[in-house]
């Protein structure tokens, strides 16, 4: 079976200006937030993004959300450059993108009731009647495992599960092909995350969704994804599919950062790695390789050179001068 590629990444960079001074604003220097990464996603399949807080894959999500503009790179959808949309086209790719967010309370209005939250995207983007969107409600409320009748509440009523799968509806109201999943389960209580987690895989399979998983919980990105890449410092250091990348670490951040995971069951042994010093600042970012002075294997040229992605494996590509 063909499987086309959905969303592709090229080389995509955000820089942000840090300056000085008040009314004589002067650039003293850029946050490089991420610096140069390349990946793609099939259609119906989950790709995850992990890694320290601060490393880019936030930014990475805003600039494919459009939320943020890029400084360099591109970012192809269907084969469509979208960078340089105008209004019309940038309407549609955000009806076919949509994003389910860490905290469902701050992404929903408290003063609205849950009926008009889920509806809202539909009213903006669709010209349907006032009968035809509340079916459309009660539909995908139905869907993500709540009674129709939750349409008439607050925010406040339902509990933080439930709150996610409200935010869930919103994110399907357009069938959209894409959403941005940003630490989806992270905010609520651990017997309540694989009960989202499964829905999620649920809906993928009834509708085809396609994923980008925004997250640090290594069980999460194991359950749900099919292919990983791991950033560190606004770059990827490592890209695979996921159980190629889970037995197989070729980096040694990927490597610190799995045995830094919950294993999967209580009596098995990681053998944590733990990591020298802090993440350093991407303003001023170590040279050669970001990990080398926090690396227990670096040589002289690590701190030199920067090493590329390699493909070690089968679409398995590694960013180590041990390679």
């Amino acid at each position: 079976m063909h499987v086309s590629t959905l969303l592709e990444v090229k080389g995509l960079k955000k820089y942000f200006s840090v300056t000085k001074g008040v009314l004589l604003t002067k650039n003293v220097g850029w946050i490089r937030a991420v610096d140069g990464v390349s990946f793609s996603i099939e259609e119906g399949t989950t790709f995850a993004l992990v890694g320290e807080s601060g490393c880019g894959k936030t930014t990475t999500a805003k600039m494919i959300l459009r939320l943020e503009k890029e400084s360099e790179g591109s970012i192809l959808f269907c084969g469509q450059e979208i960078g340089h949309l105008k209004r019309q086209g940038l309407r549609q790719i955000r009806s076919s993108v949509q994003a389910v967010f860490q905290d469902p309370s701050a992404s929903l209005n408290p003063r609205m009731r849950v009926g008009a939250a889920v509806a809202e995207p539909l009213e903006v983007n669709r010209r349907l009647s006032r009968k035809e969107i509340e079916e459309k409600v009660k539909e995908v409320l139905v869907r993500v495992g709540l009674n129709p009748e939750a349409a008439r509440l607050f925010p406040h009523e339902f509990s933080g599960g439930q709150r996610q799968r409200i935010a869930v509806a919103r994110s399907l109201i357009l069938n959209p092909r894409l959403i941005v999943l940003d630490e989806p389960v992270s905010a609520l209580d651990v017997s309540i995350q694989a009960q989202i987690m499964n829905l999620l895989k649920d809906l993928q399979e009834q509708f085809g969704i396609t994923y980008l998983l925004i997250a640090h919980n290594l069980t999460t990105v194991r359950y749900m994804a099919k292919h990983i890449g791991v950033m560190y410092l606004g770059k990827l250091v490592e890209r695979g599919p996921m159980e190629q990348v889970y037995t197989n670490r070729l980096h040694p951040y990927t490597k610190a950062l799995f045995s830094a995971s919950l294993t999967l069951h209580p009596d098995q042994v990681t053998g944590e790695i733990e990591l020298p010093g802090e993440v350093p600042s991407s303003m001023n970012p170590p040279s050669g390789c970001h990990f080398h002075p926090r690396c227990s294997i670096a040589m002289p040229i690590c701190s030199k050179a920067q090493p590329e992605l390699k493909e070690v494996g089968p679409d398995h590509y590694g960013a180590c001068h041990l390679l």
